[in-house]
């Protein structure tokens, strides 16, 4: 009997944030500054900008 790999096994859940001002959903954006790829996550409703989308909160 064959066995799947570790890797298949796991399940690979999406988590999605929501800005704690405003209520709108946060996505991670790639900007490319000064010659350095910077991944920011970024509110769509308010336009508000930080480093990973867990410091909404």
């Amino acid at each position: 009997m064959a066995q799947a790999s570790k890797n298949s096994r796991t399940t690979s859940a999406t988590q999605k944030f929501f800005c704690s001002s405003c209520g709108g959903e946060v996505r991670m954006k790639t900007l490319f500054e000064n010659g350095k790829v910077k991944n920011v996550a970024e509110c769509e409703k308010c336009k508000r900008t930080e480093r990973r989308p867990s410091d909404f909160k």
